[in-house]
C-alpha cells in the first residue's frame, strides 16, 4: 500500500534521486549525467526549499517513489529563484555560454539554465498563474498514485487561492501527455521541446 503524505525536509534527497530516475522523459537519466544532482537543482529541489507547503510525496513500503510539486504564484516563485536559489549554484557551476547548445553535455545544458533561465509568458500567468512537477517511479505507476497527488495538488492549490495551474511536458513522453489529457488538463501550445497543458481551478 502506498500513502500519500506532505513534504518534509528530510525528503530532498528522494526528490532528487527520483528527478534523475524520471529525468529521460520519463525514463532513467542516470547515464546522461556525470553529476547527479544537476537535473534536481532545476526541476525539484528550489521546491522542497521554496514552497514546501505545495509538495506532496507517494510512500509505500521501500520508501518515497513519487512527488508532485508546485507554485502557487510562478511570478513570485521565479523571482524568489532569482533572489535565494541560482545564486548559490551559479557560484558553484561555471556558465557554459557561448558553447554552442548542440555542442553542450547534458551536464552543460543544466548548467546553462541555471545561468540563464527562463521565464513564464505574463500571458499563459493570467489565466494559470500557478504550476506543477509531477515524477513517479514505475513500481508506483498505473495504480492511482499519480492521480491522487495531482488531485492532492489541486486541492491545495484551490484552497490557496489559484485559479489556474500549467505544467510542461517532453514530446517523447507519451504515457504523460495521456494521463493529463485523462486528468483533464488542457493542450496550450506545443513547444519545440514537448506540449504545455493547464487547467483552471
Amino acid at each position: 500500500m502506498a500513502t500519500i503524505r506532505a513534504y518534509r525536509p528530510e525528503d530532498q534527497s528522494d526528490l532528487y534521486r527520483i528527478c534523475l530516475l524520471t529525468g529521460d522523459s520519463g525514463e532513467d537519466a542516470t547515464a546522461a549525467y556525470a553529476d547527479p544532482k544537476l537535473l534536481g537543482h532545476v526541476f525539484a529541489g528550489p521546491y522542497g526549499a521554496l514552497q514546501p507547503d505545495l509538495a506532496f510525496v507517494v510512500e509505500d513500503g521501500e520508501g518515497v517513489g513519487g512527488y508532485v510539486l508546485g507554485a502557487l504564484d510562478t511570478a513570485a516563485f521565479e523571482e524568489r529563484l532569482e533572489k535565494e536559489w541560482w545564486p548559490p549554484l551559479r557560484a558553484r557551476y561555471t556558465d557554459p555560454d557561448g558553447k554552442p547548445r548542440d555542442e553542450m553535455t547534458a551536464d552543460e545544458r543544466m548548467v546553462w539554465a541555471i545561468h540563464h533561465p527562463s521565464r513564464t509568458p505574463a500571458e499563459l500567468l493570467e489565466r494559470y498563474p500557478s504550476h506543477l512537477h509531477i515524477d513517479i517511479l514505475p513500481r508506483l505507476q498505473g495504480t492511482g498514485n499519480g492521480a491522487g497527488l495531482i488531485r492532492t495538488l489541486l486541492t491545495a492549490l484551490g484552497e490557496n487561492g489559484s485559479r489556474g495551474v500549467h505544467l510542461g511536458v517532453g514530446a517523447r513522453n507519451v504515457r504523460a501527455i495521456g494521463f493529463y489529457r485523462h486528468m483533464g488538463f488542457e493542450e496550450l501550445a506545443g513547444e519545440k521541446w514537448g506540449l504545455l497543458f493547464g487547467m483552471s481551478l
